[in-house]
């Protein structure tokens, strides 16, 4: 026995949750674990099945947690429990699942494969932001996917000067810049036209939203990179400028406030089944030359 304490944690906002949680953790206590529910997922989906517990005690019993939702849940689940030694398993109940890959419909099956130690493990970065207002700490916070800083309502452009460890970087006026991981690679940073990362790639990558300048192309730069991002003018916006870690805003940030972002010393490990492919996964989410060569795709059906 690999796991003996698992929490189960769910998008509670999603209807039909209930059944899948309770069958799967009928599965974990059939394979001797003990079972947890995160305690807003119990209450909300009506699972009183197993103890309620909240993240700090599921950080400090348990030794695995699934979540069962959409790539926001993980990413929730992921920075709340950052500073624990959790591992992570994602089971896709939402609709693209970059990082909760697991289908539900073989969700059960996956877990007892994994929990028979038939799994692979997969560690990512996060990384970790403050807003700091002279020498006022404004907001702090944890990143799996991406720190964004972004004009916060109708307007013009913000200008932003940019430091990497100290040196100057550039200036540049767009409608935002993205700093992402490699696993926030195929979120907002990929819409916005940067590269896709590699999760073993240890880099950050820099990506401008909407440039004036059109050679204001994204970078990747190394892991251990300490970046300071100083907002120089907000223009004509309205409301200001905002800052997201993963796309939890602090708003109403002003001219001369200054994001500093570095990796955290935390990382997140995330267990997949054995015979997970990153690759595949962007074949199944990008669609990768889906309808040309099918019989190159050892997760199509022989011919």
């Amino acid at each position: 026995m690999h796991f003996k304490t698992v929490a189960l944690i769910g998008r509670y906002q999603d209807s039909g949750l209930d059944a899948p949680l309770r069958r799967l953790g009928a599965v974990l206590q059939a394979a001797g674990c003990a079972v947890l529910i995160e305690a807003q997922t119990g209450s909300n989906t009506g699972v009183q099945d197993f103890p309620l517990a909240s993240y700090q005690d599921i950080g400090k019993q348990a030794d695995l947690a699934i979540i069962m939702g959409g790539d926001g849940t993980m990413l929730a689940a992921a920075r709340e429990l950052a500073t624990s030694d959790v591992a992570l398993i994602g089971i896709n109940h939402g609709r693209l699942g970059f990082i909760t890959d697991i289908p539900l419909g073989s969700a059960d099956e996956a877990i007892t494969r994994i929990l028979n130690g038939a799994y692979v493990q997969d560690e990512r970065m996060l990384l970790e932001g403050r807003v700091m207002r002279g020498d006022q700490l404004m907001a702090s916070g944890l990143a799996l996917n991406d720190v964004i800083i972004n004009r916060a309502g109708r307007g013009g452009m913000i200008e932003l000067r940019v430091e990497c460890n100290g040196v100057f970087m550039h200036s540049q006026r767009a409608d935002g810049l993205i700093i992402a991981t490699p696993t926030g690679s195929t979120a907002y940073s990929l819409s916005a036209g940067g590269p896709i990362l590699h999760p073993q790639v240890q880099a950050l990558v820099l990506v401008p939203v909407a440039p004036q300048t059109l050679s204001n192309r994204p970078i990747a730069l190394p892991e251990d990179s300490l970046l300071d991002i100083t907002i120089r003018a907000l223009g004509r916006v309205e409301s200001g400028a905002s800052v997201h870690f993963d796309m939890q805003a602090l708003s109403n940030c002003q001219e001369g406030d200054r994001i500093d972002v570095r990796r955290s010393p935390h990382r997140v490990r995330f267990l997949h089944p054995q015979g997970y492919s990153y690759f595949s996964t962007l074949r199944s989410k990008l669609n990768w030359n889906r309808m040309l060569h099918p019989w190159d795709d050892p997760d199509e059906h022989a011919l």
